[in-house]
């Protein structure tokens, strides 16, 4: 419900973009034009994950959370045409907390550990606009590659385990984007901005009582306000 509540949102962000805001002014978006946006931009995962696993033993009524976080996002559209643009999202590290709900095993939930990860992604996006529109609503697809590092256990998980070490596999997967660019002049622009992220990874925690695994849907919805130029 919450993944098509936000992305009936993103859709009609940008029908309603095209429909009723026409003003015109000379600020067209043109083929060899570069977009520079930079502001906050909030990751919140719409997880989901297999029960966990103690060396091959399936744990009942157990999964895996994580936590959402903001950071400073910054994207680039190079304009192949007066519709269609290359863009691509970049970002400072975001860091979230890993919870995993026990409850099955009457342990309730404790602080399983915290990761970092990069998620560079490249859409082709399409300007439906005029290209001298002040308004320019845009939609996008394209693929999404994110990288996980600096992966840490939690003291509280280690203490129902032991000591601990966590891996979490890098993710391919299928990106799509919706959002609005505002011309305030001819170069500075005001960005709003929405992805939906396509990422899957397999986690294993390696512990003093054994080895813990799972698969974790992360698939965030990518929110960003921002300003940009236009060069």
């Amino acid at each position: 419900m919450k993944k098509q509540k936000a992305l009936s949102l993103a859709i009609n962000t940008v029908l309603a973009g095209s429909l009723l805001m026409g003003a015109t002014a000379a600020m067209a978006y043109e083929p060899g034009d570069f977009i520079v946006r930079a502001g906050a931009a909030n990751v919140d995962p719409n997880d989901d994950s297999d029960a966990l696993k103690l060396d091959g033993a399936t744990l009942p009524g157990t999964e895996v959370e994580v936590d959402d976080d903001t950071q400073l996002g910054i994207t680039f559209t190079y304009m192949l045409t007066d519709h269609l643009g290359l863009g691509l999202l970049a970002a400072t590290p975001f860091e979230h907390d890993i919870k995993a709900d026990l409850t099955g095993i009457g342990a309730g939930k404790v602080d399983a550990g915290s990761t970092k990860h990069l998620p560079p992604t490249l859409t082709l996006q399409y300007f439906p606009m005029a290209s001298d529109s002040k308004f320019q609503p845009y939609i996008g697809a394209g693929i999404n590659y994110t990288n996980f590092f600096d992966e840490e256990v939690d003291s509280e998980l280690e203490t129902l385990l032991g000591h601990g070490s966590m891996e979490l596999d890098a993710s391919w997967g299928l990106a799509f984007q919706a959002g609005m660019d505002y011309m305030i002049n001819e170069h500075w622009l005001i960005n709003a901005s929405v992805w939906y992220l396509d990422i899957d990874t397999d986690a294993k925690i390696d512990t003093a009582a054994g080895v813990v695994k799972t698969e974790v849907d992360i698939d965030p919805w990518v929110y960003m306000i921002g300003v940009g130029y236009k060069f």
